[in-house]
């Protein structure tokens, strides 16, 4: 690009003058990401932005570069352009760019991958079903999780013993080839080592060559009181174990807790229903009811309750998870009418109803109403 023809780089990233190192950083990602050669491989125009856009961050984002730049113009660089900037930039480049489009080893700057071959294991799920009292007292339940386990056979290497594995003779260990696109040097997984920097030629018998075997092992498993549907608890490490000596994943253990015949759960508050008499409701009664950390509270029924009524008892729900008090247990009454009364009952209710001003039993006017009322649907 001739000096003549620059365009100025503030306007090239399409900052201000005063614009700090990071807005400068951030207006070039911005470009390489819209004009990269990868996402227009048929647009020379393109290619020839990112270009600009890189010669312009390359002096930008050093100072002293920056400073006879903002003095003297592109004369101030003496002609240095993009072709003379140091080996830093490019690294810098491969921090802003290697995660969008995998920058390789540009001009030998790129750090090299440190353990090729080593990688994390997997993390695990495992579901645990719990009662409502187990999740209301916290309990230590001991489960049998399936996942990888280093090979004992091979040391976890992958080869048979006596042997070892090699370094790549495509990648020489780094794990990446690279290929020029236009000006730059970028890199790709290797397809010999498949990224392992290693080649296996005597794979171990035991595993197959994958360091790694099949197993079912016994873990024990805290559960904290308070806990409801959907907690997961983290056991640190209990996952699959890594590839090549790689660290270990982690088990994730999923609670559910199982629905309850006498309460309901809805947060750290629970809810019953209380089954009373006619005659509990009319007159008022004092009832045990039980929770569920298996203690009992005794409720006051007040004369006259009416079905649906909820009294209401602080501190008998559910533990709080973060072990700060219970909630509450809400008690809803329903009132139970008899089917099968004696004769002495029935003799009783109506004395009672016509000492309340009440009649026992709908009279004339009303049945003559009610047969009227039927005719005229007929």
């Amino acid at each position: 690009m001739a000096t003549g023809t620059r365009r100025d780089y503030y306007e090239i990233l399409g900052v201000e003058r005063s614009a700090s190192v990071e807005e400068i950083k951030k207006a070039y990602r911005r470009m390489a990401i819209r004009y990269h050669p990868d996402r227009n491989p048929d647009d020379p125009h393109a290619e020839e932005r990112f270009k600009e856009a890189s010669e312009a961050y390359a002096v930008l984002s050093d100072p002293e570069k920056r400073g006879r730049y903002d003095r003297l113009g592109h004369r101030g660089l003496g002609g240095e352009g993009f072709a003379d900037v140091g080996p830093e930039t490019f690294v810098d480049f491969a921090d802003i760019l290697g995660d969008l489009f995998g920058f390789g080893d540009l001009f030998g700057t790129r750090r090299r991958r440190s353990s090729p071959g080593r990688q994390r294991g997997s993390d695990l799920r495992f579901a645990m079903s719990l009662t409502l009292e187990e999740a209301a007292r916290g309990v230590d339940k001991t489960i049998r999780v399936p996942r990888m386990e280093p090979c004992d056979a091979c040391g976890a290497t992958g080869v048979e013993a006596g042997t070892s594995p090699e370094t790549c003779p495509s990648c020489g260990g780094r794990g990446q080839v690279a290929y020029r696109r236009g000006f730059l040097t970028v890199a790709q997984t290797c397809p010999t080592c498949r990224g392992q920097g290693q080649v296996v030629r005597n794979p171990c018998r035991a595993c197959g060559g994958r360091g790694r075997v099949e197993c079912e092992v016994t873990l024990q498993v805290h559960v904290p009181p308070g806990v409801d549907n959907g907690v997961r608890l983290r056991l640190g490490g209990e996952g699959e174990s890594g590839v090549r000596g790689g660290r270990s994943g982690d088990l994730y253990v999923v609670v559910s807790v199982e629905p309850h015949e006498v309460f309901e759960r809805a947060g750290d508050d629970l809810h019953m229903e209380l089954p009373i008499s006619v005659f509990q409701a009319m007159l008022g009664a004092r009832l045990v009811v039980p929770t569920v950390l298996g203690e009992e509270r005794e409720v006051e029924v007040a004369p006259g309750a009416q079905p649906g009524d909820v009294i209401r008892i602080r501190g008998a729900g559910m533990p709080s998870l973060n072990g700060r008090g219970r909630g509450d247990l809400h008690v809803h009454l329903r009132v139970v009418v008899p089917r099968n009364l004696s004769a002495e009952q029935k003799r009783l209710l109506r004395e009672a109803a016509l000492l309340g001003g009440e009649e026992a039993a709908p009279s004339e006017g009303l049945l003559e109403r009610l047969r009227r009322k039927l005719a005229n649907e007929g």
